[in-house]
């Protein structure tokens, strides 16, 4: 990998920050409000998560990792829609899987696409699996490598404190926050904010 620990770190707070802002944006184009999306902090963590996952096993999609001995042949349209089409796969599967586990350990539907056209499960569909998938691409090809380098420009020293105690914050209030779901059965709902 290009990168170290504590950098990929410092994405994996910056990802979660941003899954926390575009749900809110959805829920407010949606909805008309916005809320904690289940969580004390303004991080999702699974976002940020889900990023480094991507990162490690794929690359990015000038960089994809297995296709070393042939990734001089593929044009960048074909690296890109290989890249978008590896996303929509994980993503997909990252639905359904926590969607399950959410409804299993909470007793809640965590939220349910079979009113969407192409649903392939009530926690996934071809639409919102491709928009995500669109998201990561774009968000992998364009802003990841620029993002690293601004990254890299902060002392080790400090990347490495933010990180340690970041990461930690946000498992703690992951843990935290869906513990509490798990004891009442129910959304964690701390604010929500209607704007119509």
């Amino acid at each position: 990998m290009k990168y170290r620990i504590y950098e990929l770190g410092i994405m994996v707070i910056v990802i979660s920050f941003l899954g926390f802002v575009v749900e809110n944006i959805w829920l407010l184009i949606t909805k008309g409000y916005i809320n904690n999306r289940n969580m004390n902090l303004p991080f999702l963590l699974g976002y940020g998560l889900l990023v480094l996952m991507m990162y490690i096993c794929i690359g990015t999609p000038e960089n994809l990792v297995f296709t070393k001995k042939i990734r001089k042949k593929l044009s960048k349209a074909a690296r890109y829609l290989i890249y978008f089409l590896c996303a929509m796969l994980i993503v997909s599967l990252a639905e359904i899987i926590l969607g399950k586990i959410v409804e299993r350990l909470c007793g809640i539907e965590y939220w349910n696409y079979s009113n969407i056209p192409l649903h392939i499960t009530k926690y996934t569909s071809v639409p919102t699996s491709s928009a995500f998938a669109m998201l990561i691409t774009f968000f992998m090809g364009v802003c990841f490598d620029p993002m690293m380098t601004l990254i890299l420009k902060i002392d080790a020293g400090w990347i490495r404190i933010i990180s340690i105690i970041l990461l930690f914050l946000l498992l703690v209030d992951f843990l935290a926050s869906f513990g509490i779901m798990i004891k009442k059965r129910d959304f964690y709902l701390k604010w929500k904010v209607f704007f119509r």
